[in-house]
């Protein structure tokens, strides 16, 4: 009885899946509900964009520069619960239920603290903000009113994030992707009612559009609270836990920092490319909205693949490790073969989603061609990066990241605007993505010889 009592317990359910199940399937079975998690995340931006794009271009630009900050938040969101979701689930795999809870307690409280933080920036910096991107009065008018309803309405944002990460750590992640797709269609449905002025001209237009998301997000997070991931949570007496944040930003902050490296790295290309035309902004907003497609999947993806590694890795099993990690770059490198052809063959439709005019497909069909084949070498750097994490050297992923948007792309795309050609900035991105091939593997060789190999020495002693 007391057998039976134990396999059918959360804890002993896990380890038949995490510690025992074949690589191959497990990867799938957590993976793909994140992965369509993720695809419905990047609906968030998508859509608002589609539907703005329909008021005017100039309101798509300005979505366009909002996206900056935007991403900053959701940054802040996502790293902080990979930090959880890495450490909490390292913990149940050393059967470590304290630390496991205490975990999750004080990941919740920084995800209200990172609410403050981004109220308090929605109510004071929003005009600075835009007004350091564009002298156009209407561009700097319609983001202003998107991104401050998007900062000041953030707290639903931050719950989700983390309410999903707290169901995926535990293996529940088709839970979390149910919360996603709850949000993703109430701003879906709530995005041309608003936009278009049917609920009245003050949510119209780009106040419509964060109106709609924000509501999706709320939506989404009281998903998350009502499924009630299966963690021993108290709150009575709590004090927060230095050690734990510690530990859990060891592994969140250096996402957080690769996601915001790659909010610098947007800001400063539109400075780049609006030296061009306010066009050739839109054109790269559209771009990284697009572009989310195929990328969002391969992070799915390695959301679920991160609490298997951390988990085996907890357990000391290397040999599952090394599969989880083989079987994520091979998926991740189909993910971007599709990704390639999609827009190799196709950038005019892409584009015509996004209504756009003569002007956005003479420079955006040729910038989706040229910028697409740096996917086919960023699956794999994409994949190490969050094993890197998983395995507690966040700093190798940040390195990489750092690299790759900052020392070489910004450089490498203001050198070649200075050409006059708005053609040859797209040629950056794949400079800037074989200087990450590059570090990459170096950094993995180092990982296994430092970190997957002692965990087989440490088998066979124990053994």
């Amino acid at each position: 009885m007391e057998n039976k009592q134990s396999l059918s317990s959360p804890a002993g359910e896990r380890e038949n899946i995490m510690g025992t199940m074949d690589i191959n399937p497990l990867l799938i079975k957590l993976s793909v509900p994140m992965m369509v998690s993720m695809l419905v995340q990047a609906l968030y931006n998508v859509v608002d964009s589609i539907f703005v794009s329909h008021v005017s271009e100039s309101a798509l630009t300005a979505v366009s520069l909002a996206f900056s900050l935007q991403n900053v938040m959701i940054a802040v969101g996502v790293g902080t619960g990979v930090g959880v979701n890495a450490l909490l689930s390292k913990s149940l795999g050393e059967k470590n239920q304290e630390r496991a809870n205490k975990t999750a307690e004080n990941g919740i409280f920084l995800s209200l603290c990172s609410y403050a933080v981004f109220l308090v920036i929605g109510l004071t910096c929003m005009k600075p903000y835009f007004y350091a991107q564009t002298s156009d009065m209407d561009i700097a008018r319609q983001g202003i009113q998107y991104l401050q309803l998007c900062c000041v309405l953030s707290l639903g944002l931050f719950t989700q994030t983390m309410g999903e990460k707290l169901l995926a750590a535990t293996g529940r992640t088709h839970l979390s992707m149910i919360s996603q797709l709850v949000g993703a269609v109430v701003n879906i449905v709530l995005d041309p009612i608003f936009i278009f002025g049917y609920c009245g001209e003050a949510l119209s237009g780009t106040t419509g559009a964060a109106a709609a998301t924000v509501i999706g997000q709320f939506c989404g997070a009281g998903m998350t609270l009502y499924f009630n991931p299966d963690i021993q949570i108290s709150f009575r007496g709590f004090r927060p836990s230095a050690k734990a944040i510690g530990r859990i930003y060891t592994v969140g902050l250096p996402s957080i920092a690769m996601q915001c490296v790659g909010s610098v790295m947007t800001f400063f290309m539109n400075q780049i490319l609006m030296a061009f035309s306010a066009t050739a902004v839109a054109v790269f907003g559209v771009y990284f909205k697009l572009q989310s497609f195929v990328f969002m999947p391969i992070f799915g993806m390695n959301n679920g693949m991160v609490p298997i590694i951390s988990y085996n890795y907890g357990a000391r099993k290397p040999e599952r490790v090394k599969k989880t990690i083989r079987l994520s770059v091979f998926y991740a490198e189909c993910i971007m073969l599709v990704g390639f052809c999609i827009f190799q063959f196709l950038p005019d439709k892409l584009l015509g989603l996004f209504a756009a005019s003569d002007a956005m497909l003479a420079i955006g069909v040729p910038a989706l061609r040229i910028i697409c084949p740096h996917f086919l070498l960023a699956g794999a750097g994409i994949v190490l990066s969050s094993v890197f994490q998983a395995l507690g050297n966040g700093v190798f992923s940040l390195t990489v990241s750092i690299c790759r948007q900052l020392v070489v792309l910004i450089p490498a795309a203001w050198l070649l605007s200075r050409t006059g050609e708005v053609n040859m900035v797209w040629w950056a991105f794949i400079i800037a993505e074989v200087v990450s091939l590059a570090l990459s593997p170096v950094f993995m060789a180092r990982i296994n010889r430092t970190v997957i190999v002692p965990l087989s020495e440490k088998q066979d002693a124990a053994v």
